[in-house]
């Protein structure tokens, strides 16, 4: 599925009419196995996917050391998976989009356009995951804005990082899920020239940036990413992933939080573990059929954060 919009990175936070916002439901988790160990979760409308993601999800996670917190929904099933939704994670670059939605959903408030130089900044910030138009963008929402829009999105376990550190900022999968759930339907929060513009940017995030959930999605499938990652003392690599699929009869979202991670490769490979099975298990190709394979080496500059 292609997004486009008038004036290429224009975007009028035009009225819409009030739609529904899909939440994450988070399914009761099973009994764990062994003491508190939080287990993976799934339901299905589609006979036998739950069992079969919630298996492949676990093989996937079996021998991966650190904190691993997973959120899947697709809609065209209403199939959920979580693991860990409430746990908390530094949030590192993949705050990005909310700083986006952020600025669109006031946009939309004031009935105006973003202006050229929000619009640069926008695109740095999402595609190139710039640290200083970051900086800028969140310096001019202001707390009020950014505490303003995650009360609209119903993100209540996001907290905005202070003194400046957005990359601080604590989220969780179900907030994460219900980000991307706003994103790709029609709401009352954002309108849909703005879910286009974040999307249109998501898909266009440069290659070194791409690694993460997009791994394994077949060709058919229109992939949409943000990434993040940060090291320090305590929790070791931070390493996230964001992603909405569209295409194969199937729209969904996927959110890998982790930390703990000795280097933010081992990272990325868990993330990218349980995105494979994911993928395969929802949308299962031919053989024929080209599968995406992120870059070997991904790259993306740290934000700023407290000396240790």
């Amino acid at each position: 599925m292609t997004h486009r919009i008038s004036r290429g990175a224009r975007v009028l936070a035009a009225s819409l009419g009030a739609g529904v916002i899909v939440p994450f439901a988070v399914a009761a988790a099973p009994a764990a196995a062994t003491g508190t160990t939080p287990q993976v979760s799934c339901t299905s409308d589609k006979a036998g996917l739950a069992s079969k993601l919630q298996t492949d999800i676990t093989a996937a996670l079996a021998h991966r050391t650190g904190t691993i917190a997973v959120g899947l929904y697709d809609r065209s099933t209403n199939t959920r998976c979580t693991l860990r939704s409430s746990t908390a994670f530094d949030s590192a670059s993949v705050v990005k989009v909310t700083v986006l939605a952020t600025l669109l959903w006031d946009a939309k408030k004031h009935n105006r356009y973003l202006t050229d130089r929000e619009t640069t900044l926008a695109t740095a910030m999402i595609t190139k995951s710039d640290n200083s138009a970051t900086t800028t963008l969140w310096k001019q929402l202001g707390m009020t804005k950014i505490k303003g829009f995650l009360t609209a999105a119903g993100m209540t376990q996001t907290v905005p990082g202070a003194n400046g550190y957005w990359g601080l900022t604590q989220i969780t999968v179900r907030d994460e899920q219900k980000l991307l759930a706003l994103v790709t339907a029609k709401n009352s929060v954002l309108s849909d020239n703005s879910r286009a513009y974040i999307l249109k940017l998501m898909n266009k995030v440069i290659s070194s940036q791409r690694w993460g959930t997009p791994a394994g999605a077949p060709s058919s499938v229109t992939v949409h990413v943000k990434n993040g990652w940060l090291s320090r003392s305590t929790h070791g690599w931070r390493v996230h992933s964001l992603g909405t699929f569209n295409g194969g009869g199937h729209d969904y979202m996927i959110s890998v939080l982790t930390h703990g991670n000795s280097t933010m490769d081992y990272g990325v490979a868990t993330i990218q573990g349980v995105a494979k099975v994911i993928h395969k298990d929802l949308v299962p190709v031919t053989t024929s059929v080209q599968r995406y394979t992120p870059t070997s080496t991904p790259r993306e500059a740290f934000p700023a954060v407290p000396t240790d």
